[in-house]
């Protein structure tokens, strides 16, 4: 059964929408939040759907059940504030991005923080990066009580934060630390997402800060090249070096904290 862990910090008249990723949960947004919130934002960090809870409850949903979730937080957020941002970690990039372009003239800017197409990152394992094959797989039946586990470095540079996270997770506290592998009915809806918004992303018209690792060990810096080269919107890209795929919460996260702040004020002001 899934907890609920999604939070909303009230603050000034500008929001932001915070999305996790893939098996994550609303905690990994929670330093990004707070940082948002000291800066003047009224902040969310949205749950989504299946999240927070058992494997089975996440593969009781899919890609438009998690968009849903997205939907449904921005619709009550955008009630609050006069000016909407959304910013999304991973997969939860992905969601930002879709909700881009879904609702133009609501959001005003977009936050892109280790944006992943697709997992290609230096530490993903040879056949995970065979993963573009799931949604077939899958249609058939095939590989439903399998699953991807997650694997060292996590995702996570500073040891003394991978170390909690990746205890936490690996402990069974799905809330805290989220799951300790992908499932891949579950990656297979990851993968239809992908196409469905990397086929649109021509429609976005917010501008877009797009902060990557240059040592992302699960997406690579092509993740980032695709949304440079398709959205119809200005880009403006912060490549970090000491940092690896979990950007909002590993050692330069107060890098991630100071450009998004500064970047959704200069919009909204």
């Amino acid at each position: 059964m899934t907890r609920s862990m999604d939070f909303t910090w009230h603050g000034g008249r500008s929001g932001v929408l915070l999305i996790h990723g893939l098996t994550g949960t609303p905690a990994e947004m929670r330093f990004v939040a707070k940082g948002l919130h000291d800066a003047g934002f009224t902040v969310n960090a949205v749950q989504l759907a299946g999240h927070c809870g058992s494997a089975s409850d996440l593969l009781a949903t899919g890609w438009r059940d998690w968009y849903e979730s997205v939907d449904a937080a921005a619709t009550k957020l955008r009630r609050e504030v006069d000016h909407l941002f959304v910013a999304g970690l991973s997969m939860g990039a992905l969601l930002a991005l879709k909700l881009a372009f879904e609702r133009p003239r609501e959001v005003d800017g977009v936050g892109l923080y280790g944006t992943t197409f697709r997992y290609d990152g230096w530490a993903v394992p040879a056949i995970a990066r065979l993963s573009f094959l799931l949604p077939a797989a899958c249609a058939l039946g095939i590989g439903r009580k399998r699953a991807f586990m997650e694997t060292f470095p996590y995702g996570i540079k500073n040891q003394r934060i991978r170390d909690w996270i990746v205890g936490r997770m690996l402990s069974g506290d799905s809330a805290a630390g989220g799951l300790p592998g992908n499932p891949w009915p579950s990656l297979a809806e990851f993968i239809r997402l992908s196409g469905h918004v990397k086929r649109r992303l021509d429609r976005v018209r917010a501008p877009c800060l797009v902060i990557h690792s240059t040592n992302d060990d699960i997406a690579s810096l092509d993740n980032v090249a695709i949304v440079e080269q398709s959205v119809s919107a200005p880009v403006e890209k912060i490549l970090l070096d000491d940092s690896y795929h979990m950007i909002s919460v590993d050692q330069q996260r107060d890098v991630v904290i100071e450009r998004s702040a500064g970047f959704f004020k200069r919009i909204a002001a």
